[in-house]
């Protein structure tokens, strides 16, 4: 059976692949897209998901989340993802409206109206919307089957030396999701800077002539051209599908049991994700780290989905 998800997102070029990725598999079933403020803007991130929505036909619920962190003030990274937080193609204009509610009330309704352990919550932005959701209704801790998020990092930073941006942008949410009882995977920058758009891997999509295709080749363009000019990549590392690629087949990744928290006060290590692998994890430990990505398995699942869409969205 397809695994039921709800994606929490910021898009965000990599969210946007995230979301096709979701989308083109026959093993998710995407029951929700929720945004949060973070590679933008609250409204253009929502704006986006919309956009990529369009592109592919995808008919899910999109909802809009929290516009700002829990405490701290907000964040955004257009040196990565320009003015529009999508630069580089042309989007497409939506022809649908945001569903009325808040994205944390949404997320809330389909975790409690589905069985226990049944949706997985797979967040690819700042962790508030989900913080909030299990602070506001503590009983859906119990009944998500897994978080797989995107964001920390064992050794690696970004948006510090020691942290990475989803985390340190909301640090004390990403201290309650990390910190609530749920089983938890944390695909982070160690994981993700294996994920490579290589040259070849940018040959492969464009040979598929679609559409989306065409769009996700433009994002990897502009993506890649931010990340040599930034960060000093040769080729993009694209993070969120990661996430997204676990749910479909954990085979795609090793992973590591540790114990993890996330430092709300040190001066130069605020936002830092701590793993703790001094001795093997206890057996009850929930938490876990990805470690090493097949990368041609990784990116053929991204081709495989887009062929699924196809032109006009599956």
């Amino acid at each position: 059976m397809p695994r039921k998800i709800i994606l929490d997102c910021d898009p965000g070029h990599d969210d946007a692949i995230a979301m096709l990725l979701a989308h083109g598999s026959p093993a998710i079933e995407l029951l929700a897209v929720t945004t949060v403020a973070g590679n933008q803007t609250l409204d253009k991130v929502t704006r986006n998901a919309l956009a990529v929505a369009e592109i592919a036909n995808i008919r899910v619920p999109i909802a809009a989340g929290c516009d700002r962190p829990l405490v701290r003030e907000r964040e955004i990274a257009p040196s990565i993802h320009g003015d529009s937080g999508m630069d580089g193609p042309l989007l497409a204009e939506p022809t649908r409206l945001v569903e009325p509610c808040h994205a944390v009330d949404l997320i809330i309704e389909l975790l409690m109206n589905h069985p226990p352990g049944s949706i997985t919550l797979v967040p690819t932005g700042a962790l508030t919307n989900i913080a909030l959701a299990v602070r506001k209704e503590p009983r859906i801790a119990s009944r998500v089957r897994e978080v797989v998020l995107m964001g920390g990092g064992y050794h690696t930073g970004n948006w510090s030396a020691v942290a990475e941006f989803n985390i340190k942008i909301d640090p004390e949410a990403a201290h309650i999701v990390f910190n609530t009882p749920w089983p938890l995977t944390m695909v982070g920058l160690d994981l993700t800077h294996q994920a490579l758009a290589t040259p070849q891997v940018l040959a492969r999509i464009a040979a598929l002539d679609t559409s989306p295709a065409r769009f996700v080749q433009e994002l990897l363009l502009f993506f890649g051209e931010s990340y040599r000019r930034e960060q000093g990549f040769e080729c993009p590392p694209v993070h969120d599908p990661c996430a997204v690629a676990y749910v479909i087949d954990p085979q795609v990744m090793t992973v590591r049991k540790a114990p993890l928290n996330v430092e709300l006060t040190g001066t130069l290590t605020l936002g830092m994700t701590v793993a703790d692998f001094r001795s093997p994890a206890a057996a009850d430990c929930l938490t876990q780290v990805a470690v090493q990505l097949d990368h041609g398995y990784f990116w053929q699942m991204v081709e495989d989905a887009l062929r699924r869409i196809g032109e006009g969205g599956r």
